[in-house]
């Protein structure tokens, strides 16, 4: 059986190969090679002048030379049909190694944003009278997995630097705590946290503020100017919000960092000053917006929002968990992927049309040697494994050439950075991350559709009949 089974292997690998060399298919596999070398050389080592274009027509470039320097390759030992077959194939792998690895990039880079900027869970609280956050911050200190707590005030409010006016949304931070809940230390690119600690100069200065940078580019204000911070309510207490009471409030800061955090919402409009010294901006007392914490493991946020909340005995407290802040921008991201790779997934099916067409062409031409066989006393389940064999052959060599070159290209756009517009995408660079299990994911998707792709041409060998592929013999 082993024996049989080497054998109709054989044959279905012989029924695929090239029986002639052609020179120039060699020069041109040289030739592409060459290019596929030489390219990626370019555009990865040499120093280019800022503003240069070359090194994006160099990586441009470098994709169809790929593309035709392995199609090339494979024509060297593999007939015309089977070639333009597993082409196919590897296009659709390719493309779709390469989108998947791209919206997962955008996944866990938002992630990474917004979870560098915002903490893993917050606890709020109904209503403007947060003023035992103290005791709410032990108790959310014993719950397991509870790395670092701190308390914040958020508000909106407007600042100016000269004629420049911006709206912007004020966080009050406690410098020494928060850096442990939140990544701030780690974004700044001028000045620092520890600003904010140190409050008005011996002088009588202004307090500090932290702006974002492309806020401070709006602004033009760099690090030691004034700006003025204008609250437009005036009051964060409630009894005060009437008619006459309703005059905006402003106070002037000093510019004590810029910080970057890559993400265009929060560099434009979010800042932080010292958390007294909103409280006092405000007028509210001692009374926070609400708790932050950090945990040891992001993806046990809702599990530990759920302890945290039984710790407090729920109402009038509301926990979140960073999923459910951002559940719209995440499940939008998710929807995207999926069905991104549903429609490139369409590409792999069109591929495997390629190969029933080049398999029943090969079942016609091949009549009289199946007819052959099958006198010879092989079964019909040994001539349709014969064919699936070779099914299998062109749909795993062309999905195995196209994750390479799919990874390949992935390594060229991660080198590359391409630079997006952070007004439209929110984040500057396009994202690229690979992941093993997507990419183990492709590849069983796509041997399943050839598998598929195998039966009819498989199924119709399998029912010919000796005489009738024999009879103008």
């Amino acid at each position: 059986m082993a024996l049989t089974n080497r054998y109709e292997g054989f044959v279905g690998w012989r029924y695929l190969f090239r029986r002639r060399r052609s020179r120039p298919v060699l020069l041109l596999t040289l030739g592409f090679g060459l290019a596929s070398i030489v390219l990626p050389a370019l555009f990865l080592l040499v120093r280019w002048p800022a503003g240069s274009v070359l090194p994006t027509a160099f990586a441009v470039l470098t994709v169809p030379s790929l593309i035709l320097f392995t199609t090339f390759l494979l024509l060297n030992f593999f007939s015309v049909f089977t070639t333009i077959s597993m082409t196919g194939v590897l296009c659709g792998v390719a493309a779709l190694t390469v989108v998947v690895s791209v919206t997962s990039g955008f996944q866990e880079e938002f992630q990474q944003k917004v979870l560098g900027v915002n903490a893993h869970v917050l606890v709020l609280k109904y209503g403007l009278d947060f003023s035992e956050y103290r005791d709410v911050m032990k108790k959310a200190e014993r719950v397991p997995h509870v790395q670092a707590v701190a308390p914040f005030v958020f508000n909106e409010m407007m600042i100016a630097h000269g004629p420049a006016l911006s709206g912007v949304l004020v966080k009050g931070i406690v410098p020494g705590v928060s850096t442990k809940v939140l990544d701030i230390g780690e974004h700044m690119v001028e000045g620092s946290v520890a600003s904010l600690q140190r409050g008005p100069k011996g002088d009588g200065g202004p307090p500090a503020i932290l702006i974002g940078s492309e806020l401070a580019k709006k602004l033009k204000a760099k690090v030691g100017d004034k700006v003025r911070v204008v609250s437009p309510l005036g009051s964060l207490d409630p009894s005060l919000w009437q008619a006459g009471d309703r005059t905006p409030k402003m106070r002037e800061f000093r510019v004590g960092g810029i910080f970057y955090s890559g993400f265009d919402e929060y560099d434009r409009r979010l800042v932080y000053i010292d958390l007294p010294e909103a409280q006092a901006f405000l007028e509210g007392g001692d009374v926070v917006t609400g708790v932050e914490m950090r945990i040891d493991d992001i993806y046990k946020s809702g599990q530990v929002a759920r302890a945290v909340d039984e710790a407090l005995s729920g109402s009038p407290y509301r926990v979140l968990d960073w999923r459910e802040l951002n559940r719209n921008l995440f499940t939008a991201l998710r929807l995207q992927k999926f069905l991104l790779g549903i429609l490139l997934t369409l590409i792999v099916v069109v591929a495997a049309f390629g190969i029933v067409a080049t398999l029943t062409m090969l079942v016609i031409d091949k009549t009289r040697e199946i007819a052959i066989l099958k006198s010879l006393g092989m079964r019909s389940a040994g001539v349709a494994r014969v064919f699936q064999t070779a099914g299998m052959t062109i749909g795993a060599l062309g999905t195995l050439a196209g994750i390479a070159l799919g990874l390949a290209i992935c390594f060229l756009v991660s080198r590359y950075g391409y630079r997006l517009d952070p007004r439209v995408y929110l984040i500057d660079r396009l994202p690229v991350k690979v992941h093993p299990d997507e990419i183990g994911l492709t590849a069983a998707v796509t041997l399943a559709i050839c598998f598929l792709a195998t039966l009819y041409p498989s199924l119709r060998a399998a029912a010919l009949s000796p005489v009738e592929g024999l009879r103008y013999e």
